[in-house]
């Protein structure tokens, strides 16, 4: 059976938030994807889709998920399904941020459903029409 270490994890740090990958086909040969996201107070992530569905608990804060034009405010245990392909943003709540725990399979390239790259997008983002798998997916 792998284990794998809370040594082991991988972090990785965009200007939005901080994604701590557990499991993955690249950490511990997992046949799915496991991270927690951890967002500051006030942050928003970029408008962008998934190619494969996804899974958001929330272990703390609060956050608002824009998924397909319906906002949605999400707290502390609730859970929101993120279908493959559906256009999403994630902003965490003004006054707690929020800390998550995400799966969803392997595989799954992020994209910007408009083709066009948002403002402000970081260096790990899409650009415009391109498809890139996020570095804690792998």
């Amino acid at each position: 059976m792998p284990v794998i270490r809370a040594a082991e994890a991988r972090r990785t740090t965009t200007p939005n938030a901080a994604m701590t990958t557990f499991a993955s086909p690249t950490l511990g040969g997992a046949g799915q994807v496991l991270w927690r996201v951890d967002m500051e107070p006030g942050r928003q992530g970029p408008p962008h889709a998934f190619e494969t569905e996804q899974i958001w608990t929330l272990l703390e804060g609060g956050a608002t998920v824009d998924l397909d034009g319906e906002k949605i405010d999400l707290a502390a245990g609730d859970t929101v399904v993120m279908p493959a392909d559906a256009p999403r943003q994630v902003s965490a709540d003004a006054r707690t941020g929020f800390t998550a725990v995400v799966t969803a399979l392997p595989g799954g390239r992020a994209y910007n459903p408009d083709g066009v790259t948002a403002d402000g997008a970081c260096g790990l983002a899409p650009r415009d029409d391109e498809r890139v798998p996020p570095p804690w997916t792998e």
